[in-house]
């Protein structure tokens, strides 16, 4: 059945929070150990590797926000040291690490089992039309453990929200670079500082902003103007519309449900 926008935002709050454990130490530790040379190769293998051993342009492609030639930094560098097979192995590995140490006592909660058994049921049942990297994550065997399985859950809600929001950014005619632009604003930092974007030339931050400006996103001082927060809150409002489906399967009841084991979790990893 059909959930309340308010219900999908707070979900996407905790698939948020349990989706980006993977990109904790414990993750990053597991691929150093088999010969990455940093945190992105680990980064890239990992995510990349519902895939399998695309190449780099279809992987800049299906993760939409990184710098022309970032990609191929590291793919298909990443395949000499591993395979994808064992990459998704070593995310859920280090991911589930992260997990038991942030939660504590939590991760063995009866609550936990619930939550997984819940969030399962939906991640496995959104449309995967224009979804690639959700649609690849569907191949992969459902974890049987509790907490693994809570964050494999997470991790296909999230990918699944992430591919829709793509697309919408697409349709409002927003590239990585001004996608960038954008959440730096919306975290108050000024883009040429922030960590998605301070690798880049300053010129090529500097044209971002200009033709966010042009458009009347952002205003003189590079701020957001009224009509770029309503344009921000719009695509957001649309993300979660084109993710809602994927609730649909779990009655209201059951929905309440795993929101109310979930507050807990979240509450935990954002302490």
């Amino acid at each position: 059945m059909p959930h309340a926008q308010h219900l999908v935002r707070r979900m996407f709050e905790h698939i948020e929070a349990i989706g980006t454990v993977s990109f904790g130490q414990e993750t990053t530790d597991e691929f150093l150990a088999i010969g990455m040379r940093d945190y992105w190769d680990g980064y890239f293998a990992g995510r990349a590797a519902p895939l399998g051993r695309a190449p780099a342009e279809v992987v800049d492609a299906v993760f939409y926000n990184f710098a022309p030639g970032e990609v191929a930094r590291h793919v298909p560098w990443i395949w000499t040291r591993t395979t994808p097979e064992e990459a998704v192995a070593l995310r859920e590995r280090g991911s589930v690490a992260t997990l038991r140490r942030r939660l504590g006592a939590l991760a063995e909660a009866p609550g936990i089992a619930t939550a997984a058994d819940l969030a399962t049921r939906a991640a496995v049942n959104g449309p995967t039309e224009g979804r690639p990297l959700y649609s690849g994550l569907l191949t992969l065997a459902v974890p049987e453990e509790p907490l693994a399985k809570l964050w494999h859950a997470a991790t296909l809600l999230r990918e699944h929200r992430g591919d829709g929001h793509n697309a919408i950014l697409v349709a409002h005619g927003i590239d990585r670079t001004e996608a960038h632009v954008l959440l730096a604003l919306r975290f108050g930092e000024r883009p040429e500082e922030f960590g998605r974007l301070h690798h880049l030339p300053a010129e090529r931050i500097a044209a971002a902003v200009e033709r966010l400006r042009v458009r009347g996103i952002v205003d003189d001082a590079g701020a957001f103007t009224e009509e770029g927060r309503a344009t921000r809150e719009r695509i957001e409002d649309l993300t979660d519309t084109v993710a809602a489906p994927a609730y649909d399967v779990l009655s209201a009841d059951e929905l309440a449900q795993l929101i109310a084991e979930l507050d807990p979790v979240t509450d935990a990893l954002s302490g």
